[in-house]
């Protein structure tokens, strides 16, 4: 039976309807405090344990940021980044993008002393969304009330890693937020992490000498940046790229701040200072632009905002109640 096309628009119309339901009810199911009977001290000790590390590392925050969204972004936040690989399935963390994710020791520590404490009880997911929490705020961000209750993935596989990579256009960016119900406004706040932390040489060589297969350097590219991006990363990582020797810059290069969580990358997306393409392109679509500007004048609204948008990323497709598990070891499933 042939269907027609307003029936059509109508069932399409029903069944996104239906998703951003489903997607809203879970969102809802989890709650503040979700361990405050079961498990009291949960969230002291995640606090207490970043805390401790970021004394010793404060570019954390940025590691965990990265791999919380990694998280996110794949299956929704189920800690299925987490999981290490085994012989018979490759997991989430061996793909391409997920090879310079950090943290994870961290993890690993905070679960160990929680499942000490409370066996069985604090998710993975909960575990990775509450540190990252905790790292914005070490890093000069808000420290949002996070709604806890996610249960723990059971699936980690390589093959589903999609990740919007640094040469993406922000209309291509955009598309792959929107998969995961986040939109423009969130896509250019959470750019704002880029703040903080740092780069490797190989997610933006290209940019400085082979830009789109042209053999010359991004004509938008600042002179003084180009040259600057130059003697930190020479041609001969984009000819032979190393992940274990591929050295480092600071996201933003040009802050004084590059641990801190403020609107420094956004002075820089403006003042055309961006090291990734991507971040860049900000400047060159009106509406980003403008945000940025915002955010430039306004840092307080910025800080909002970013942590409203973290809130928002840290609901994509969890699992609640009855759904997942509980995992003992955030490297492996029960």
């Amino acid at each position: 039976m042939r269907t027609e096309p307003s029936h059509m628009a109508a069932l399409l119309g029903a069944l996104v309807t239906l998703t951003l339901a489903f997607q809203v009810n879970t969102a809802l199911s989890l709650q503040l405090h979700f361990y405050s009977n079961s498990c009291p001290q949960a969230e002291l000790v995640v606090k207490r344990i970043v805390q401790q590390h970021f004394s010793n590392d404060p570019s954390l925050p940025a590691g965990l940021l990265r791999l919380h969204f990694h998280d996110c972004f794949i299956r929704g936040c189920d800690a299925s980044v987490l999981v290490d690989s085994t012989g018979e399935n490759v997991a989430e963390k061996e793909a391409p993008p997920n090879l310079t994710l950090r943290g994870f020791e961290v993890i690993d520590e905070i679960k160990t002393e929680l499942e000490n404490q409370c066996k069985g009880v604090v998710s993975c997911a909960d575990i990775l969304a509450l540190a990252t929490r905790d790292g914005v705020a070490l890093a000069g961000g808000s420290a949002y009330a996070l709604p806890t209750g996610r249960r723990d993935g059971t699936i980690s596989n390589i093959s589903d890693v999609h990740i919007p990579g640094p040469s993406f256009s922000v209309d291509d960016a955009l598309k792959a937020f929107q998969s995961i119900n986040l939109d423009l406004e969130d896509l250019t706040t959470l750019l704002g992490a880029h703040a903080i932390g740092f780069c490797h040489c190989g997610f933006f060589v290209d940019r400085l000498y082979n830009f789109k297969g042209s053999g010359q350097p991004d004509p938008s590219m600042d002179s003084d940046l180009l040259d600057s991006l130059m003697k930190s990363c020479p041609k001969t990582i984009e000819q032979n790229f190393n992940i274990s020797t591929d050295p480092k810059i600071f996201m933003t290069e040009t802050t004084n701040t590059p641990f801190k969580l403020d609107t420094s990358f956004y002075q820089g997306v403006l003042n055309e200072k961006a090291v990734l393409q991507l971040d860049q392109e900000l400047a060159f679509t009106d509406l980003t632009r403008k945000i940025s500007s915002d955010y430039v004048s306004r840092p307080k609204v910025f800080r909002r905002k970013f942590a409203k948008a973290m809130i928002k990323l840290g609901n994509v497709g969890v699992f609640t109640g009855e759904e997942g598990e509980i995992r003992l070891n955030c490297r492996r499933v029960n």
